[in-house]
């Protein structure tokens, strides 16, 4: 069985895929650099135990982090608690079946390098996956797979909280979509701007990609609040909140057979 290791800014996700290629279980812990391989190890094997997987059962793993930071203790958690060595997406020496078409290739985030070739692999191109995390981006997919570009802007609670933090009545609120776009108190002004200000901005992007790349593209969207999103635009085709776990299992499938 295969452990998977999705380290974002704000969570890690660990999932184990079982030899079938379905995921067995998945796990979440919020993203903490000085967090121990130890203090990880025995956090994940209980949480394992807990759900049928005996880690006696894994003997490959693969990481994607976008924090430098959490890589050695993820590395020493591999090689201590399940007996492998990880591959790292990035290394030189893991193959994507990519290739990375902007000017500093290594500046791609890992985990938007394995959306992508998820995503090709399940939707075909021209993609474009919108990725609602810490940052929300918009990966551009051209019709071979490659990655040809993309957009970072603001996360959606990033924002919310920049609000909270540079305006002193402005309180913390949640992210909803609200019934109507014009507010009639702060806390709906508040998640009306936000919420239906991301949908304008989800539209005008996709809208702007699509002119200067000349085609029309699928739109698949990924992240926890992808599925808020998903219902409120017919710009975005469908959501895929696995997308990132099946890049890694396809990442691994490419290096090891």
């Amino acid at each position: 069985m295969l452990l998977a290791i999705d380290s974002g800014n704000t969570n890690i996700v660990f999932a184990v895929f079982g030899d079938d290629g379905e995921i067995m279980g998945e796990w979440r812990s919020s993203t903490d650099p000085n967090r121990t391989a130890d203090e990880f190890g025995v956090w994940l094997t209980q949480l394992m135990q807990l759900d049928g997987v005996d880690r006696a059962d894994i003997n490959a793993a693969i990481i994607a982090t976008v924090v430098p930071g959490t890589l050695f203790n993820l590395k020493t958690l591999c090689r201590k608690y399940f007996d492998c060595e990880p591959l790292i997406i990035g290394d030189d020496d893991v193959e994507l079946g990519v290739r990375i078409l902007i000017d500093h290739p290594n500046e791609v985030g890992a985990d938007r390098l394995v959306n992508t070739v998820a995503a090709y692999e399940s939707y075909g191109g021209p993609l474009i996956v919108v990725d609602f995390g810490t940052a929300t981006t918009f990966d551009v997919i051209d019709d071979d797979g490659n990655y040809f570009g993309g957009i970072i802007a603001p996360g959606i609670n990033l924002s919310l909280e920049a609000l909270h933090q540079a305006a002193a009545k402005l309180p913390r609120v949640a992210i909803k979509r609200p019934e109507k776009v014009i507010g009639t108190g702060t806390v709906s002004a508040m998640q009306s701007g936000v919420f239906w200000g991301y949908v304008s901005m989800i539209e005008g992007m996709v809208g702007r990609i699509e002119e200067e790349y000349g085609a029309r593209m699928n739109v698949i969207a990924t992240g926890g609040l992808a599925p808020l999103f998903v219902d409120s635009t017919d710009c975005i085709n469908g959501a895929d909140p696995d997308l990132t776990l099946r890049g890694l299992l396809s990442v691994h499938i490419r290096n090891t057979t």
